[in-house]
C-alpha cells in the first residue's frame, strides 16, 4: 500500500510538471535514475519527509489499441543507473497483463505488447518492474508499479439504447413545438480527440421536424399539421461522432410520432332532408329513426348532441344521442293518429359537445337539417272512451241489476263492431256480467260490502273484423254500505266506582263502533235504558260528541250491601234505516282512597295501595324484610332463654311444665315438652272436624267410634291412621295430621284449646261490625266460620 501511494504521488507530480511525453513524440521511453525525495503518508497522517535514495525511476507508457501491425508493438524501455551494459542486471515484470499481453527483454529492459487491445475492453494495465542481479539473484532496486494506458481510437459508432422512440404532438400545434428529446451513447474515450463528440440530424421526416444538432431535441417544422390529413409520421435520426465530420461513425433510430386529434372540426349532416315513415300504431318511446351528422374528429371531440328545433310538429317527438355510434335517435313522445294527422316536420341541430376556444372563430360548431315524418295507417285494436271506469252499487243489490256500462269504438276509416268480455282472473269477477253487444255491466251475485267493499277487473274489447286486434280497460265498483249493523259500545264493557264516590262524578267516558261503513257525519246517541231510569244509582250523560259519561247519582256505595251494579245503555247511530243495540255495563264496586285511588276491588282485603313509584315499593319490602329478620332473632333469643330455664330432668316428662306464666310456643311449639301426654281421649268429640282441611257449609262431620278410657296411645294411633287411609277427603300422604289425643289417665283433663269447638261456637262477634270500616275484614271472616254449625246439620 506504501508502494502504490507513492508511485501515485510520483505519477502526478511527472505528469502535472511535463515530465512525460506523448507516445508519438517520444518513441522510446525509458526510465532514467534520478534521486528524489518520496514523502509516504502513513495511517492517513502526513509524516515527516524523509530523503529516500532510488537508483532509478519510472515513467507512464501508451500503447495504441487495436494495432494490426505484423511485429510486436513497442511500449517503452526499463533502465537502472546500475546497470553497466555488461550483463550483469536483469529486469522482471508483472502484474496485470505481464507474459500475456505484454513481454520485457530480460537485458535490455524493453517492454512490447504482443496481441491487439480494446480500450472499451480495459482501459489501461497496472504492473510491476524489479532490477535484478543475474549472479546473487538479489533485486537491486525496490520493486515499482506503473501503468500502461491504452490509448483510444475512433472505432465505436454512437448508439441509440432507448429506440425505436413513440411520440405524440397535438395537431394544429405551431412551430417549435416540442416533441420529443432523443439521446445517443458513443463508447470511446469522451475525453481524448473528437471520438465521442455526437452530432444529430434528420435523414427522414422533413419538412415536417426538426432537430437540435446538439441536444437531439425534437420539435415540429411545419404549421397547422391536420391529424385528419395525416396522422402518423415516421422520423429517422442519424447521431454520428467526430463532431459530424467527414470519416466518423454513425447510428440512426426510428422516431414514431402520432397527431393528437383536438376540436378543429364541426359536425356536418351529410344530406340537409331526412325523410322517415313511421305506423301510427308505433308505441310511445319507441325508436321511430336515425340520422347522423359527420365530425371528423375523434374521441370526446367527436361527440355530438342532437336537439329539436322548436316549432311546428316537434313537440311530438324526442331525439337521443347513441354513444356508441354518435347516431341521433328520434323517439316517439305521443301516439300517432293517421286519422288525424298524416305527416310532421321538423329541423334537428346537431353541435360539439367539447369545444376549443382556439378555434372559435372559425365559426359555430353546430349543424342542422330538416326531418319529415309520413304517418302509415294501420288496423288498430278499439279505443275506450275512458282510460278507467268507476262504478258503485249498494250491497245487498238484486241480482242482474245493471250498474253502468263501458263503450269503445273502432276509429279506423272501415269501422267494424265491437265485442266485449270479463278478462277472468279469479273467482271475484264471477260477481258481474257484461253485455257483450252494448258493454252494459250488471251483478251476477248478492254483494256483502262487510266481505268485499271494492272490486277491481279488466274489460276486453275486440273489433269483429279481426279479433285478434284487442284493448282493455281497468273497471273499479265501489260497494256501498246498507245500515244493517247496529252500534255497540266500544270496550271497556266494565269500570269501576269508589265507595266514597259523589253525585255527578263521571267513572268512565264510553264510545261506540258500528261494523257498517259510517259516512261522514255519523253520529252516535247514548241514553239509559227505560226499565232502569227510575233508578237512583247511575245515569248516562251524552256529549254529543259520539262519545258518553257515566255519571253517579247518589252519595257513597258500599260492597257490602252490592258489589256488583248492571246498567244497560242503548246506542243508536244516525243512518238509514236507525239501528240500535242495548249494551249492558257491569260497575264494580271498590275500596279507594282519599285521593279516590282504587285499593281494592275484590272482597277480601287488599292493603298494597296502587300508584306508588317502584321506589317506594321497594323501600316498602325492604322495610318488611328488616323487621322480619328482627323478629326472627327475637324469637330465637326467647327460645334460647326458655331452653336454659327449664330442667334438665328426664325421668318425669310432666316435670317440664313448671312455668304456668310463660305462654309458650302454642301448639306447634314441641320443642320444651311433649304435648302427647297432655291429650285426654274423654275430651274428644265424634262430630270434630280437621284442621287441615276447610270445612264446607253442607259438608257432614265424619262419623268416628269412641275411644275407650284406657286405649293404649299406640292403638289410637294405628285407629287413626287407618281412618285417614279410607277417608276420601283427607290431605295428601305428606300433610301432618294432629289428632287432640292428650294422653291416658289425665286428672285435669284437657288443657289444650285443641278441642274447645263449643266454646268458640258460643262466641258472638257481631259486635266487630260496629267498630268502623278496619274491623270489617276481621268481623267478614268470622262470620264466615259462625256460618258452619255442625250441630244444625242432620
Amino acid at each position: 500500500m506504501l508502494t502504490r501511494n507513492c508511485l501515485s504521488l510520483l505519477l502526478w507530480v511527472l505528469f502535472d510538471g511535463a515530465l512525460l511525453t506523448p507516445l508519438h513524440s517520444q518513441p522510446q521511453q525509458t526510465l532514467e535514475a534520478e534521486p528524489r525525495e518520496n514523502v509516504v503518508p502513513v495511517s492517513g497522517r502526513r509524516s515527516s519527509a524523509q530523503r529516500v535514495k532510488r537508483g532509478w525511476v519510472w515513467n507512464q507508457f501508451f500503447v495504441l489499441e487495436e494495432y494490426m501491425g505484423s511485429e510486436p508493438q513497442y511500449v517503452g524501455k526499463l533502465h537502472s543507473d546500475l546497470d553497466k551494459g555488461v550483463g550483469t542486471v536483469k529486469y522482471t515484470l508483472s502484474g496485470d497483463g505481464a507474459g500475456t499481453v505484454f513481454t520485457i527483454d530480460e537485458t535490455t529492459g524493453d517492454i512490447h505488447a504482443i496481441r491487439s487491445l480494446d480500450r472499451e475492453e480495459k482501459p489501461f494495465y497496472t504492473l510491476r518492474a524489479q532490477a535484478v542481479d543475474v549472479d546473487t539473484k538479489k533485486p537491486l532496486e525496490p520493486e515499482s508499479e506503473f501503468i500502461i494506458k491504452v490509448q483510444d481510437i475512433n472505432d465505436n459508432e454512437p448508439k441509440f439504447l432507448d429506440g425505436p422512440y413513440v411520440a405524440s404532438v397535438p395537431e394544429m400545434s405551431p412551430v417549435g413545438a416540442y416533441v420529443l428529446q432523443v439521446k445517443a451513447t458513443d463508447a470511446d474515450d469522451p475525453t481524448y480527440g473528437n471520438s465521442a463528440r455526437v452530432v444529430y440530424s434528420i435523414l427522414q421526416g422533413q419538412p415536417y421536424f426538426s432537430i437540435d444538432p446538439k441536444t437531439g431535441v425534437i420539435r415540429t417544422a411545419l404549421p397547422n399539421m391536420d391529424r385528419e390529413v395525416k396522422e402518423q409520421y415516421q422520423v429517422l435520426i442519424q447521431a454520428k461522432d467526430m463532431g459530424g465530420q467527414l470519416g466518423g461513425l454513425a447510428g440512426t433510430t426510428t422516431v414514431n410520432i402520432t397527431l393528437t386529434d383536438v376540436n378543429d372540426n364541426p359536425p356536418r349532416f351529410p344530406k340537409s332532408i331526412f325523410h322517415l315513415k313511421v305506423p301510427e300504431s308505433s308505441h310511445v318511446g319507441s325508436a321511430i329513426g336515425r340520422i347522423r351528422a359527420v365530425d371528423p374528429d375523434f374521441g370526446k371531440n367527436a361527440e355530438i348532441e342532437y336537439s329539436i328545433v322548436p316549432g311546428d310538429g316537434g313537440n311530438l317527438f324526442d331525439i337521443t344521442t347513441d354513444e356508441n355510434t354518435q347516431e341521433g335517435v328520434i323517439k316517439l313522445k305521443k301516439p300517432l293518429d293517421f286519422e288525424t294527422k298524416k305527416a310532421y316536420t321538423f329541423k334537428v341541430e346537431a353541435s360539439n359537445l367539447h369545444l376549443d376556444h382556439r378555434f372559435q372563430s372559425v365559426g359555430p360548431f353546430k349543424d342542422t337539417a330538416t326531418v319529415k315524418i309520413n304517418v302509415l295507417d294501420m288496423d288498430e285494436p278499439p279505443v275506450f272512451s275512458k282510460p278507467m271506469y268507476t262504478m258503485e252499487v249498494y250491497e245487498d243489490t238484486p241480482v242482474g241489476t245493471i250498474i253502468g256500462a263501458v263503450t269503445a269504438q273502432d276509429l279506423d276509416a272501415g269501422s267494424s263492431s265491437v265485442r266485449y268480455f270479463i278478462d277472468w282472473k279469479n273467482d271475484v269477477d264471477s260477481y258481474f256480467t257484461i253485455d257483450a253487444t252494448e258493454g252494459t255491466i250488471a251483478t251476477n251475485e248478492l254483494l256483502d260490502r262487510e266481505s268485499t267493499a271494492q272490486y277491481n277487473f279488466s274489460i276486453i274489447a275486440s273489433k269483429v273484423s279481426n279479433p285478434l286486434l284487442t284493448s282493455k280497460v281497468n273497471v273499479i265498483i265501489n260497494v256501498l254500505d246498507v245500515n244493517e249493523f247496529p252500534p255497540e259500545i266500544s270496550v271497556p264493557y266494565e269500570t269501576s266506582v269508589c265507595e266514597n264516590a259523589k253525585p255527578g262524578q263521571v267513572i268512565q267516558i264510553v264510545t261506540a263502533a258500528d261494523k257498517d261503513l259510517s259516512p261522514a257525519g255519523q253520529r252516535f246517541s247514548f241514553r239509559l235504558s227505560p226499565e232502569v231510569s227510575n233508578k237512583p244509582n247511575f245515569t248516562v250523560h251524552d256529549y254529543r260528541n259520539n262519545t258518553a259519561g257515566i255519571e253517579t247519582r247518589r252519595n257513597g256505595y258500599s260492597r257490602r250491601q252490592q258489589e256488583l251494579y248492571f246498567l244497560p245503555v242503548v246506542i243508536e247511530d244516525s243512518s238509514y234505516p236507525v239501528q240500535s243495540s242495548t249494551n249492558t255495563m257491569t260497575i264494580r264496586v271498590c275500596r279507594c282512597d282519599s285521593d279516590g285511588t282504587i285499593l281494592s276491588c275484590n272482597v277480601e282485603a287488599i292493603f298494597l295501595p296502587v300508584g306508588l313509584s317502584t321506589g317506594a315499593l321497594i323501600a316498602i319490602l325492604l322495610c318488611i324484610v328488616i323487621l322480619l329478620v328482627i323478629v326472627v332473632l327475637y324469637v330465637a333469643l326467647r327460645r334460647q332463654k326458655k331452653k336454659d330455664t327449664l330442667m334438665t330432668s328426664k325421668e318425669d316428662i310432666r316435670d317440664n311444665v313448671i312455668h304456668y306464666d310463660d305462654e309458650g310456643g302454642g301448639e306447634e311449639d314441641t320443642q320444651a315438652f311433649d304435648i302427647g301426654a297432655l291429650r285426654n281421649p274423654k275430651v274428644i268429640e265424634d262430630n270434630k272436624i280437621r284442621r287441615d282441611i276447610k270445612p264446607d257449609t253442607l259438608r257432614f262431620p265424619r262419623q268416628r267410634p269412641p275411644v275407650e278410657d284406657n286405649t293404649d296411645i299406640r292403638d289410637f294411633i294405628n285407629q287413626r291412621l287407618q281412618e285417614n287411609d279410607v277417608d276420601p277427603t283427607a290431605p295428601p300422604y305428606d300433610s301432618l295430621a294432629t289428632y287432640a289425643y292428650e294422653g291416658n289417665g289425665s286428672v285435669a283433663e284437657s288443657l289444650s284449646s285443641i278441642d274447645s269447638l263449643t266454646t268458640e261456637a258460643d262466641q258472638d262477634y257481631d259486635y266487630l261490625s260496629d267498630w268502623g270500616p278496619r274491623f270489617k275484614i276481621l268481623a267478614d271472616m268470622f262470620g264466615e266460620e259462625e256460618s258452619y254449625n255442625p250441630d244444625k246439620v242432620t
